[in-house]
């Protein structure tokens, strides 16, 4: 073998063959599907061969949404009305230094195009509006005209879409998205290369080869293009020593070792399909892409996106800060989607669900009482506004009760009621028998308030200065 060009590696400090020379498109003739690791008869597989590739956190992370695009592809489509204000509390929530850098839109319909108009009235530095689009001049003049600077183009690299659903060859495929990427540029619009199917791809035999066109691409017209590596069917896996093309630190690498694509430039965009949306997206970022694609609440196609409210928190763990984040928004928004448009969130979902900081067992709400970091996450009324609670049920018991009643009426030290009062006993009484009498739901805020009140005259005492 010729070793024809060597280059100090950036990563290692080592001398490397430089790598335009290593990696060609391998035009099969016959699409590679990974029979082995997606038998589709059987449950995937996992595999490994054990290369560990580097941690590699850029020093800038950040968040770009999908709500407004991937989101509606899976729900009744938004109002004009009802996006912009989702728009308004994600440029609240990403605070001033806008770790929520981007959202996308549709520009298909009148309506996608006048929600466009109305956020960038806004004036907001963050989030940028950016665009998803057909693949054409038309729309590519469009987004010009629209003022967008970026927009995003599909370039699906799995052969499974390339053989099967595109009809073409690999050649043929990276040409005709080379064409149009290029027709984008000459328009001065940045694009953004969506990789869709990137977790069954042939990443050395396509997608690397791929985007070290896309590279030389950007440097002739000097205009950023952004890659997004879409784990489309949520195969992607986060282990150390997974075998690629499932293994998310494997692609990362790939990218910025060895196509060359600053971590400014790469986001990945992961789905849910195996529970893994949220680890994946933060394995993404460790291994050194700087943006990660989510949707609020995880709403998105299939089994849904990596829930964008999980991401603010995944930040704050990695970065030791919130840099400004406007975490009670979250619940806002919340709040917003159930009541103004009609989401039900599920109950126990993390952050944002009805119970994810609420306690039925007694044995927790003793602990509770006692002290409140015993059974819950974080300090869930400052970041969240949404305070710890306890459900009042039969498993609840003496402190469950006085919690629950400490909670409603904010009494807190030496104001706090003890579990052993004569009116938190006489209380339990009655939910002791609203039970043995065949009762199997939990106890609602007005019931639990009648009977204090209740309780508080039998006892001469005044409702709630007791």
């Amino acid at each position: 073998m010729e070793y024809k060009k060597l280059v100090m590696d950036k990563y290692s400090n080592l001398l490397a063959l430089e790598k335009e020379h290593i990696y060609h498109l391998n035009d099969v003739k016959e699409p590679n599907v990974f029979r082995a690791l997606f038998p589709y008869d059987e449950v995937p597989k996992i595999a490994f061969n054990n290369r560990v590739v580097p941690h590699n956190m850029p020093e800038h992370i950040w968040i770009t949404d999908t709500t407004f695009r991937d989101g509606q592809q899976s729900r009744a489509p938004y109002s004009v009305e009802q996006i912009v204000r989702i728009y308004d509390y994600l440029h609240r929530l990403g605070g001033e230094k806008g770790i929520i850098r981007q959202s996308e839109f549709f520009l298909y319909s009148k309506k996608d195009r006048e929600a466009v108009y109305r956020c960038l009235e806004r004036g907001y530095q963050f989030p940028e509006v950016t665009s998803w689009i057909r693949a054409n001049k038309k729309d590519f003049q469009l987004v010009k005209e629209m003022g967008l600077k970026e927009t995003g183009i599909l370039v699906s690299c799995s052969d499974y879409h390339i053989f099967y659903k595109m009809k073409m060859t690999r050649k043929q495929a990276m040409e005709h998205y080379l064409s149009i990427v290029r027709e984008c540029l000459e328009t001065g619009i940045s694009p953004r290369c969506h990789f869709e199917d990137i977790t069954r791809s042939d990443i050395y035999g396509f997608v690397i080869p791929f985007t070290l066109e896309l590279m030389k691409l950007m440097k002739e017209y000097q205009i950023p293009v952004h890659i997004r590596a879409c784990d489309t069917m949520g195969y992607g896996v986060n282990f150390p020593g997974a075998v690629i093309p499932r293994s998310v630190p494997g692609i990362i690498y790939g990218f910025t070792a060895h196509a060359d694509v600053p971590s400014e430039l790469l986001e990945w965009h992961g789905h849910n399909d195996f529970y893994k949306a949220v680890v994946n997206s933060t394995t993404a970022w460790l291994y050194g892409a700087g943006g990660v694609n989510c949707s609020l609440f995880g709403i998105g196609e299939r089994t849904g996106n990596t829930p964008l409210e999980a991401m603010v928190f995944e930040y704050a763990q990695l970065r030791g800060t919130l840099d400004g984040m406007e975490t009670t928004v979250i619940t806002e928004l919340a709040e917003y989607f159930e009541k103004e448009i009609g989401y039900e969130i599920p109950n126990r979902t993390p952050f944002v669900g009805k119970n994810f900081n609420v306690t039925r067992a007694g044995i927790h709400a003793d602990g509770l009482l006692k002290n409140e970091e015993i059974y819950n996450i974080f300090d869930t009324e400052k970041f969240l506004n949404r305070p710890v609670v306890v459900a009042v049920s039969n498993t609840s018991g003496l402190a469950g009760i006085a919690h629950w009643m400490n909670s409603y009426f904010k009494r807190k030290g030496e104001n706090q009621i003890d579990k052993n009062s004569p009116l938190v006993c006489m209380i339990k009484e009655w939910v002791d028998k609203e039970y043995e009498d065949g009762r199997v739901t939990v106890l609602t805020d007005e019931e639990l308030l009648e009977v204090i009140k209740g309780c508080c005259e039998k006892l001469g005492l005044i409702m709630g200065e007791f």
